[in-house]
């Protein structure tokens, strides 16, 4: 199956999970997975949230990004990759004054698997 992100309307969220700043994602969403191309504007940021019954990968594509998990901090830059798991607890900021964008796959866990 294809998902073409250009097919999907770009979504305009400000302050997403308790953040602040503009959030733009094209997200695909079926009953096992978020998948999501986004954009996280110059000083945005994406709240502190915790993953209960998913978890989530995301991949940078452009601009630099600090991602706090679980208390640790780490900058991502291009071709990096995170991974929040289940139960965990993260954030994402975009400290630089150009547009950071990401892919992210949020996976739904299911009971008993």
């Amino acid at each position: 199956m294809t998902i073409d992100f250009t097919a999907i309307p770009q979504q305009h969220i400000e302050g997403f999970k308790g953040g602040y700043g503009l959030f733009e994602p094209r997200m695909f969403t079926d009953s096992d997975n978020k998948i999501m191309l986004a954009t996280l504007a110059p000083g945005a940021y994406i709240g502190t949230h915790t993953h209960e019954g998913t978890s989530e990968i995301v991949y940078i594509i452009e601009g630099e990004a600090v991602m706090v998990c679980d208390g640790q901090r780490e900058i991502l830059r291009p071709g990096d990759v995170t991974y929040c798991p289940q139960g965990h607890t993260h954030s994402l900021r975009n400290e630089s004054d150009r547009p950071l964008r990401f892919f992210a796959v949020v996976p739904e866990h299911k009971k008993g698997e």
